[in-house]
């Protein structure tokens, strides 16, 4: 099966206090690591950018203009990956993502399930919880059993994904809206290492897990 990539990277990092998808990491940009690993599985890669952007294209085959939310963002990026049956989504901001990683949620899909993404159970225990005006308060206690903190990258069928984008809907990953379907999406397992850069400090540690790979 022919199968595409689109990295998302079309955030202005406000959190970070810049684009931290180009910012410079062990001699190339956040992006360009997360498109060069994404070329482990796919032919084809898109980069969905700012609108401002005025990079090289960070080694994609296409760079697009992102829109306003992250949903709209990857619907720029899925209407210009050809023929593609497979199509990956991986957040640019996820650098060290590994290629096993890649291949692992492309497999699922290859064996029947409409969706993969990769996930990992929380260390942490986790507490539904209710405000009522300026008091937090638990409602109930939940079994980590049951839950994954989801990572990308997510693979799905083509089809699949431009179905669940059809509406134009917004959600904070593309297996929300493939799971509003009814689709079968699946879970392989995450990577400790696949750190999400959200704020400065998070470069330290992307160096500091960088080194400690064998």
């Amino acid at each position: 099966m022919s199968i595409a990539a689109v990295v998302v990277a079309a955030g202005d990092g406000r959190r970070f206090g810049g684009p931290k998808q180009f910012t410079l990491f062990n001699g190339e940009t956040i992006a360009a690591r997360s498109v060069r690993t994404a070329r482990s599985v796919a032919s084809y890669v898109v980069l969905v950018v700012p609108k401002n952007y005025e990079g090289n294209g960070e080694g994609a085959d296409l760079v697009v203009a992102g829109g306003a939310s992250r949903a709209s963002s990857v619907r720029a990026g899925l209407a210009h990956c050809g023929d593609a049956e497979i199509v990956v989504v991986h957040d640019a901001a996820r650098p060290l993502a590994s290629a096993a990683l890649f291949h692992s949620v492309v497999n699922a899909v290859l064996a029947g399930a409409d969706a993969a993404i990769p996930g990992l159970t929380p260390t942490d225990t986790v507490k539904r919880v209710n405000k009522d005006h300026e008091e937090t308060f638990v409602v109930t206690t939940l079994s980590r059993e049951e839950l994954v903190a989801v990572q990308t990258p997510q693979a799905f069928r083509r089809d699949v994904l431009e179905r669940a984008h059809e509406n134009e809907a917004d959600a904070n990953d593309d297996a929300a809206l493939v799971e509003a379907l009814g689709a079968r999406v699946v879970v392989v397992e995450g990577e400790l290492d696949n750190v999400k850069i959200t704020h400065l400090r998070d470069i330290d540690v992307l160096d500091i897990v960088e080194r400690s790979r064998p």
